[in-house]
């Protein structure tokens, strides 16, 4: 019998690979938040990544204690999941490079990911990832620590395409409310909110350039918060129509009880990976080659396809058939 050859092998040989990550990022800015947050983690079975947030956690005048706490939590053995990250403050804020020194310096071994807020063009994202990358070095830290962008700003979105080809990054995030913010008046406060969010015209054109930058270059579109904190109707549907509609791959919660209706959301449809995981059997079965599978031909672009839902499935904690648990992600 042939050996079984992975997906990730056949499919994507030379590629580099798309991130498979969870579908929910939760922000936390304090000490007791983020431990709340990393509790859950536990409780929910590493479901959603946690955003330790140094730009709106931090009090003006304590930066640089709140750089030292976020990255104190990060080592502890409270993170037990290893998927909490960090926001610094933005390439205008003097505490910046502090941030960098700090949590990457003193945690870039177990940082999942820094996440840059309000850059204004290309260039500016460009200089705190070479500054990471020497912070890195000069740690002695061999891995790249991943890099998340925020398009929020005017500057950001022009340059989106340039800024999603740079190196080391695996996510752009969606800033709806600094982005309103920045027209002025132009676009009204009611389209900080659903509907409005989805059918204003700039905001849809935004949303839409972020995404389509995105997965062009092969990483993760992040949609923006909902502001309902406790409705978990409003929140999933937020999720649901930036999934389904503009092509986000996950969402912000700002709020505890966020996390499961995204999460929720975001999820593929069971029969969809039920189908994903049979013909994905079958086709490695087949050695890759073409199958039949009710009645429809199966070849290497749709196999691509239903990898990437089974991929989804697994880190939004769906229960794939057996089989494919142990073929595909077994170790």
């Amino acid at each position: 019998m042939n050996m079984l050859v992975h997906p990730k092998d056949a499919l994507f040989a030379g590629e580099r690979v798309f991130p498979a990550l969870a579908a929910c990022e939760h922000f936390a800015g304090s000490e007791k938040l983020i431990g709340k947050a990393m509790d859950l983690q536990v409780e929910y079975g590493s479901v959603f990544d946690i955003t330790c947030d140094c730009e709106d956690g931090a009090a003006s005048g304590q930066e640089r204690e709140h750089a030292v706490m976020v990255a104190r939590m990060i080592n502890s053995d409270q993170n037990k999941a290893g998927k909490a990250g960090a926001r610094i403050h933005d390439p205008a804020h003097p505490a910046w490079r502090e941030d960098v020194d700090i949590i990457v310096g003193h945690a870039g071994n177990r940082l999942a990911y820094i996440t840059i807020p309000k850059a204004t063009n290309a260039g500016q994202v460009a200089e705190v990832i070479a500054y990471i990358g020497e912070t890195e070095r000069k740690a002695g830290i061999a891995r790249k620590v991943p890099v998340h962008v925020l398009i929020e700003t005017h500057g950001a979105l022009r340059d989106v395409f340039a800024i999603a080809a740079l190196p080391h990054i695996e996510v752009l995030d969606f800033g709806l409310m600094d982005f309103v913010s920045g027209h002025h008046g132009a676009i009204p406060a009611v389209a900080m909110r659903s509907p409005g969010q989805f059918e204003h015209v700039l905001l849809a054109r935004a949303k839409a350039e972020v995404v389509a930058a995105a997965l062009a270059n092969g990483i993760v579109p992040a949609h923006n918060v909902c502001l309902s904190l406790k409705d978990p109707a409003v929140v999933a549907s937020d999720a649901r129509r930036a999934r389904r509609e503009f092509g986000f791959l996950r969402m912000w919660s700002i709020y505890p009880a966020q996390i499961q209706p995204i999460v929720d959301a975001m999820r593929p449809d069971f029969g969809e990976v039920t189908d994903a995981a049979t013909i994905l059997l079958a086709a490695q079965d087949a050695n890759w080659g073409p199958i039949q599978y009710k009645g429809e031909l199966h070849d290497r672009a749709t196999y691509r396809y239903f990898w990437a839902v089974l991929e989804k499935a697994r880190v939004t904690g769906m229960a794939l058939p057996d089989e494919a648990e142990r073929r595909f992600f077994a170790g």
